[in-house]
């Protein structure tokens, strides 16, 4: 006898679905240093909420059909119901923009943002149910990008104050872009040097684990901000004792401090994470590979190292999803990157300047965070054939 199963996941995104509808769908500022007022969804469309419960009843209907057939009905209802929502703030858009002021901007509403959020958690729920491959996952994921992206390239966003804002310093956008990733690569790579050997030399002594461990834990647990003003003054001290170095744009403030401080931060997931891969080979296999006349060195490029990889790119992950982050808070010592957008929007209550700052710092979190499971899922499956 077959057992009524009821997808409840997608059952409690449906009925957070009314909490959406009842918040403002964009908000309307007569520019973009004032707060704007919200517009709801049927003061722009009356007849847009009876499509809405439309597609929110064909999703409660989905919730009962099951297994990968009720999953793959699910990724599409939601895919299209995300990028409705998004067309429809474009058009909102570029409606109040003909009876409005030039100067005005319309940005997404509470209601826009959190439907967008249950509408992805639907898709991916859904692409849960369709497929147990981390390959196909990934997969399914990334497509759900595709209808935004292809909205995004013919213009439907044009008149919304996020891109507004993009378009008005474009430059500045590029540049904080081009000193984002210097951060992010000029910090994990010598990281990558340092923690890379300093994990091997844990592996081969456990005994050296905990007094190396215990250092890079105190480093861990300064604030960022507070290390950044720790390195301040060493550094500049240093700038003044020795010229060569001022001249090689070694400085208090700035991108020296930045990245020193954020690869301090990347040793200890790193040096674990390769402690901690080389430990957990079993010695089953390390003794198989002795009887096989292997040597020491054969040993830990074929037996050690293939299997220590997945959780040291794991440790990897952390560390660039960390440093994304991280980067923007060392806008704040003149580092530059998107922080500088961040903050610059801040100073100035310009919620835009500070979304187009925090915005691509998420995507290139997750971004990366999908990369990385990409790469180890591929390495699991060559590991199993």
């Amino acid at each position: 006898m077959s057992t009524f199963r009821i997808n409840r996941v997608l059952l409690l995104l449906v009925l957070l679905t009314a909490v959406a509808v009842a918040l403002p769908f964009v908000s309307y500022a007569p520019n973009r240093l004032l707060s704007g007022e919200g517009r709801q969804l049927w003061e722009i469309w009356p007849g847009a909420v009876w499509m809405l419960a439309g597609a929110a009843s064909a999703l409660f209907t989905l919730c009962f059909v099951p297994g990968k057939r009720g999953g793959v009905l699910t990724l599409l209802a939601a895919e299209t119901l995300v990028a409705l929502m998004l067309w429809g703030a474009g058009e909102a858009a570029r409606d109040l923009a003909r009876t409005g002021s030039p100067l005005a901007r319309t940005g997404p509403g509470s209601g826009l943002w959190l439907g967008l959020a249950l509408g992805l958690l639907a898709c991916s729920d859904a692409v849960r149910r369709i497929t147990t491959s981390p390959v196909w996952r990934w997969a399914l994921h990334v497509q759900i990008a595709l209808a935004p992206l292809a909205l995004l390239l013919c213009g439907a966003f044009d008149d919304l104050a996020l891109l507004k804002e993009y378009v008005n310093r474009r430059e500045v956008f590029n540049q904080a872009l081009a000193q984002h990733m210097i951060l992010l690569v000029g910090a994990v790579l010598p990281a990558l040097a340092i923690g890379v050997p300093l994990g091997l030399w844990c592996a081969v002594s456990p005994a050296r684990q905990g007094p190396v461990f215990a250092v890079l834990n105190v480093i861990q647990t300064i604030p960022s901000v507070a290390l950044f003003g720790l390195l301040i003054a060493p550094l500049a001290g240093l700038a003044k004792a020795f010229p060569w170095l001022a001249a090689l744009g070694v400085s208090g403030t700035g991108l020296t401090p930045a990245l020193i401080a954020l690869m301090l931060y990347a040793l200890l997931p790193l040096t674990r994470g390769v402690a901690a891969g080389l430990n957990q080979v079993p010695v089953e296999a390390l003794e198989s590979a002795r009887a096989m006349g292997m040597s020491g060195r054969q040993r830990f490029v074929h037996v050690q190292l293939p299997l220590a990889l997945p959780l040291f790119l794991r440790s990897l992950r952390v560390v660039m999803v960390q440093t994304v982050g991280m980067a923007t808070v060392a806008a704040l010592i003149g580092a530059g990157g998107f922080g500088a957008l961040v903050f610059q929007g801040l100073f100035s209550s310009a919620v835009d300047l500070v979304l187009l700052g925090a915005i691509p710092v998420i995507a290139l979190a997750v971004l990366i965070d999908a990369l990385f499971d990409v790469v180890i899922a591929l390495l699991k499956v060559t590991h199993n054939d």
